[in-house]
């Protein structure tokens, strides 16, 4: 009975998570264009984000498939209506080099935007370490992402207090990527969740934090795997 009370989400995490989103909109009023320095002409990219689109909304049988396994402690997972590309979402990678989510293509992923600044972002993380560390491997990866401003010296000093041991420092210092996930309609606040086939095909999402690594939580994670085997 003593666990269960920790459970997630907490009606005052829930708050909390909505004034983060608060403080969110107020911080991130701009997306970085260094990462369009070299860029693709624009109309391949916006070519190749309506070829993605277009696979991935073929996939709305399977987002409900998936979503509807999302129960209990991660019963706030919502399937994505309709499934959309997130291949083009742009953050650095854990060299610290500009990378894409479709850079992870062929696994599923279950990718985090999170912030120090947040509360509940912090009370979940080491669930999510613990799940990474439980499931994590070739086929499948929690790509949480910090948002802070600044350098990674807060955010990667705050992760080693709590003993996060599993999670690669995927860092977005512009909040260009929680822009682009709030201008899709995915992110009221943080911390934001997504649930993203081997294809970069988001097929669920939620807002607020959730206990992850609970039996619930990997249950969704098997059922995700288990749909891209298929």
């Amino acid at each position: 009975m003593a666990d269960e009370k920790k459970l997630f989400p907490a009606p005052r995490l829930i708050l909390a998570a909505l004034v983060a989103g608060v403080l969110a909109g107020a911080v991130a009023v701009y997306v970085s264009e260094s990462r369009l320095g070299n860029a693709t002409p624009p109309q391949t990219v916006a070519l190749d984000q309506t070829r993605d689109n277009a696979l991935c909304a073929a996939k709305a049988g399977e987002a409900k498939t998936v979503a509807a396994a999302a129960t209990g402690q991660v019963a706030a997972l919502l399937p994505a209506d309709p499934p959309q590309s997130l291949n083009s979402l742009s953050f650095d990678g854990p060299n610290g080099k500009p990378m894409s989510l479709a850079d992870l293509s062929g696994k599923t992923v279950l990718l985090n935007l999170w912030a120090t600044w947040c509360a509940p972002c912090r009370a979940e993380m080491p669930a999510l370490d613990t799940l990474q560390k439980e499931m994590g491997g070739k086929t499948f990866e929690v790509v949480a992402i910090n948002v802070d401003t600044g350098d990674a010296d807060k955010p990667e000093k705050f992760l080693k207090e709590i003993g996060v041991e599993n999670l690669a420092h995927y860092r977005d210092a512009t909040m260009g990527v929680f822009n682009e996930a709030k201008t899709r309609g995915l992110a009221l606040g943080l911390p934001v969740t997504m649930l993203v086939d081997g294809e970069g095909c988001l097929l669920a999402h939620m807002n607020g934090p959730a206990e992850w690594s609970s039996p619930d939580g990997k249950r969704l994670i098997e059922a995700a795997l288990k749909n891209h085997s298929l």
